[in-house]
């Protein structure tokens, strides 16, 4: 199962447990509203507390919390499992204000893949598809984050640390890749292009294009 299933099955169960707790909600209020009109001759009640029904508001809240948090961790972790039981392509992201690097520590020779992000020159991050991608990041300066809306996948890169996620790509396209952590005067320059191609297509172009000096954007 992909990045993008995972997300989509846990967000369906989320959404579908959110659509049901509004439900009973303002059924209830619906109910209240009815009985309160029944019953306005009646004098209010003087009781200060609901003692059983709180808690069994309480515990159902608490219930329901517990089994999100439980199921969304499950399922991470059997995303990250799968991905750790393959043999991943490594690709190491370097983040600075205000563009990327992209490097390829397993091509033949040394690629590197970088740019300025300035008069559209920005670069492209290439991946294969259906296969298992292990990226290292770090930051040059300030906090930046690598977001492909498309994809559904954002995480944060941090200065003097290393972070790491798995992360495979179930189609190939081309798509825009954006900083999603405000960094200064040209954040919203700070653009990218993920591009996702068959294996055979992603050898190739690894192959092609190794030994090539960072400062194009070969793609």
């Amino acid at each position: 199962m992909t990045t993008r299933q995972f997300f989509g099955t846990v967000f369906a169960l989320e959404s579908a447990l959110a659509a049901f707790v509004f439900a009973v909600v303002v059924a209830l209020v619906c109910l209240a509203l009815v009985w309160r009109r029944a019953g306005a001759r009646r004098s209010p009640s003087r009781r200060l507390e609901h003692t059983r029904p709180e808690v069994l508001y309480v515990a159902v809240l608490t219930a329901v919390a517990a089994f999100l948090v439980a199921y969304t961790a499950r399922q991470n972790h059997d995303e990250h499992k799968a991905a750790a039981q393959a043999d991943p392509v490594e690709i190491k992201v370097s983040s600075f204000q205000w563009c990327w690097r992209f490097d390829y520590p397993q091509a033949a020779k040394p690629l590197a893949v970088s740019a300025d992000c300035r008069g559209g020159k920005q670069p492209t991050l290439v991946v294969p598809t259906g296969r298992p991608i292990r990226f290292t990041m770090t930051s040059r300066d300030v906090i930046h984050s690598l977001w492909v809306p498309q994809l559904r996948y954002k995480r944060d890169i941090f200065p003097h640390h290393v972070n790491t996620f798995t992360l495979t790509v179930d189609r190939e396209g081309r798509w825009i890749g954006r900083c999603g952590e405000f960094c200064g005067d040209r954040h919203h320059t700070m653009d990218f292009w993920f591009k996702a191609v068959s294996p055979a297509a992603y050898d190739t172009w690894l192959a092609q294009h190794a030994g090539a000096a960072a400062g194009g954007t070969p793609a």
